[in-house]
């Protein structure tokens, strides 16, 4: 864990996908069915988890090896995202110590929110079923504003819906994206490391502020 701490900060916005909750069960599943009713063998969850950052790009990849060059991707992604939005919430769960870190944000008096590259078709409905994000003061999807990350102006969007200068937010997230969206945006940078990519890249090379191996670790570094 880096030993950064951030002073003056007044909201945590966080990546959802592989920093607030492990979705690869789910992602995986749905491209999976794809394989199974094509009378290819199932892959373990393994094979799809470190891809899950990279949504139906990284599950068609794993599944069919297959590129969005490929001239049956679109076709091919659609029915992936119907796979996806009839299971998405059946495995789907926060990582261990989430629960407990938004607890203490919350009795330090911090706000919370999301900024994703999830497209509110997605977003909207998994956020509504699971209860942690009921306090959530913003969900910024991937399609809320013209750009996603690595672009900062969905961050800048959740700063102005919530009131509060981007350089009193600090921006988590397991993906280099997240970390150069949050430093164009002028906030703290924190890389998740028990994300997606934490195994496979060199977080280190980022370039963020501070680095977490555990959810609860955010908590060192604020105040």
């Amino acid at each position: 864990m880096s030993t950064h701490r951030f002073a003056e900060v007044g909201v945590v916005l966080f990546d959802l996908d592989g920093t607030l909750i492990d979705s690869a069960p789910d992602l995986g599943a749905a491209a999976d069915r794809m394989r199974v009713q094509r009378g290819m063998p199932s892959l373990p969850l393994e094979q799809y988890r470190h891809m899950a950052g990279a949504g139906a790009r990284g599950m068609l990849s794993v599944a069919f090896g297959m590129t969005p060059e490929h001239a049956q991707f679109a076709e091919l992604k659609e029915e992936f995202f119907g796979n996806y939005e009839r299971c998405m919430t059946e495995r789907t769960h926060a990582f261990d110590g989430v629960q407990a870190l938004i607890e203490q944000l919350h009795h330090q008096g911090l706000r919370w929110g999301v900024v994703t590259n999830k497209s509110a078709r997605f977003t909207e409905p998994l956020t509504r079923a699971m209860p942690l994000f009921a306090s959530a003061a913003v969900v910024i999807s991937g399609d809320t504003t013209p750009h996603a990350k690595p672009h900062p102006e969905p961050l800048f969007e959740a700063a102005r819906r919530i009131g509060v200068d981007p350089g009193h937010c600090v921006y988590v997230g397991d993906d280099e994206r997240d970390i150069v969206a949050g430093l164009a945006a002028g906030m703290g940078t924190v890389a998740a490391t028990y994300g997606y990519l934490g195994l496979k890249a060199d977080t280190s090379a980022w370039g963020a502020h501070a680095s977490i191996e555990n959810p609860l670790a955010l908590l060192h570094l604020l105040g």
